[in-house]
């Protein structure tokens, strides 16, 4: 995996939590999205592990193009890539997943609840990472108007937190 310019080579430790997650859980024919994809490293393994439809997204144009390399390097050419504005224009608000990912820092996490949280289908995943473990309960209290996160692993220092969107 070569990422560029951009964040995730799977020796960080959040991104260690999440690939675990991932590992850990039912991916297998699940739609995935990867928010704030940095080099496309979580949306890899996530469609290695079987996922049916994988969408990273990221601000950063260059790491777009990290991941896009990668996927090709691997080949995941089906993933797809988007920048923001994009995303929202090819899949609407009501568009949902199954497993949303983000792994970024904890304030745009804090900042970005309503629409991850709005991502996430009904009794589908959310998993955030990124956050350290003294901020990870301003993390959970962001998201509890939309479910109820918990802490799912620590390491370094670092945590992931998952949680289920409501079955409606």
């Amino acid at each position: 995996l070569d990422p560029g310019l951009a964040f995730g080579t799977g020796s960080h430790p959040t991104t260690r939590l999440c690939m675990e997650w991932l590992e850990q859980h039912a991916v297998n024919a699940a739609t995935v999205l990867d928010y704030g994809c940095g080099s496309g490293i979580l949306a890899l393994v996530a469609k290695k592990l079987g996922a049916e439809h994988v969408i990273g997204v990221d601000i950063d144009p260059q790491a777009l193009e990290s991941a896009r390399f990668n996927s090709e390097r691997n080949a995941c050419e089906d993933i797809e890539y988007h920048l923001p504005e994009a995303f929202v224009r090819s899949y609407p608000e009501s568009q949902t997943f199954a497993i949303v990912v983000a792994n970024i820092l904890a304030g745009p996490l804090q900042l970005m609840a309503p629409m991850l949280a709005g991502r996430v289908a009904p009794g589908g995943s959310l998993v955030l990472s990124g956050v350290l473990d003294r901020q990870a309960q301003d993390v959970i209290a962001a998201y509890a108007p939309y479910l109820e996160l918990s802490v799912w692993a620590e390491h370094e220092g670092w945590v992931a937190l998952a949680g289920r969107a409501p079955t409606v």
